[in-house]
């Protein structure tokens, strides 16, 4: 069975804009060494660090770990593999945004195309 929400038992993220690891940690259901972990395996997981190399995580940081924990505890992949579907969601999300961008161009030359056969 796919597991859809990734929410399940966690409470809601504050609207804050930055949140430190100990309040990630509590807020995704993950230890810190994890947190630091996932840091190194999954190349979109890079939080703000700042003084004393502290490490500060946005809302979309927070999402993502979400989505990570989901794919390695409720779904049973392996690191290698939600870095993999990581990815490939990252792909077809790039694919769907130029699709976007290629359909009015499409819709002109149809168009243009149409108005030659009207000729």
């Amino acid at each position: 069975m796919l597991y859809t929400n990734p929410d399940d038992g966690l409470p809601a993220i504050p609207s804050k804009r930055y949140f430190t690891i100990s309040e990630v940690s509590t807020l995704c259901g993950v230890k810190s060494h994890v947190l630091r972990y996932w840091e190194q395996e999954f190349p979109q997981l890079n939080p703000v660090k700042r003084r004393g190399n502290r490490r500060y995580y946005q809302h979309r940081d927070l999402l993502l770990i979400r989505r990570i924990r989901v794919l390695l505890y409720r779904e049973g992949y392996t690191v290698s593999g939600a870095r993999q579907q990581m990815e490939n969601s990252n792909k077809e999300k790039t694919d769907s945004n130029n699709l976007q961008k290629l359909v009015p161009q499409i819709v002109a030359e149809l168009e243009g195309v149409l108005s030659l056969l009207k000729a």
